[in-house]
C-alpha cells in the first residue's frame, strides 16, 4: 500500500529558532528523547537542522573540548583552575547560538510525497529525519526513521 508523507509525519513538530542556545536544545531534546530537530525563522520556515551529531562534532571542532580536557573527570587534587577551565569549556558549549552548528543544506519533502520515495531520500542522503514543508515552505510535520519503519511495518510492505 503506497502513503504520503502527510499520513506518517509526527506533529506538532519541536522546532528551535536559530538564536536559541545550545544548552536549550540540548535540554529539549533530552527532555522529549529526540535526536534533532528543524530550526524554523520567525516564518515558521526551515532554515536550517541541528542534531545530537552536529552538536558533538562542534564540540570537537571548539575549544570547549580543549578546556574541559579528554576524561571529563575534574580530580579533587587538580588546582582549582582546572575546574574553572571545565566550566568555561562548558559555558562556551551552552552559550552557542542554533545557527553557528546547523546544517543549513535541509532536504525537506512535501506533504504529498510518497512514503516511499522519502525512505530513498533519507537513505541516499544518509540522513535520520526530514522535514515535511506546505506549499509555502511552512514546516508542518517531521519524519523519522522510526516513522518510516512504523508505516511501513502497518501497512505490510
Amino acid at each position: 500500500m503506497e502513503f504520503v508523507a502527510r499520513e506518517i509525519m509526527t506533529t506538532p513538530v519541536i522546532s528551535v529558532g536559530p538564536e536559541t542556545k545550545l544548552a536549550e536544545v540540548v535540554r529539549v531534546m533530552a527532555e522529549k528523547n529526540i535526536s534533532g530537530v528543524p530550526v524554523v525563522d520567525g516564518e515558521n520556515v526551515v532554515v536550517g537542522i541541528i542534531s545530537e551529531t552536529d552538536i558533538v562534532a562542534y564540540a570537537g571542532k571548539t575549544e570547549a573540548v580543549r578546556l574541559i580536557g579528554s576524561s571529563a573527570w575534574i580530580s579533587p587534587y587538580e588546582e582549582r583552575t582546572g575546574g574553572v577551565m571545565y566550566r568555561k569549556g562548558f559555558e562556551l558549549l551552552a552559550n552557542t547560538p542554533v545557527e553557528r552548528v546547523m546544517a543549513k543544506k535541509v532536504i525537506t519533502v512535501k506533504e504529498d510525497t510518497p512514503g516511499l520515495e522519502v525512505a530513498r531520500i533519507m537513505n541516499r542522503k544518509k540522513i535520520n529525519r526530514v522535514p515535511v514543508v506546505d506549499a509555502a515552505g511552512k514546516l508542518v510535520g517531521l519524519i523519522t526513521r522510526a516513522d518510516l519503519v512504523r508505516a511501513l511495518a502497518e501497512r505490510g510492505t
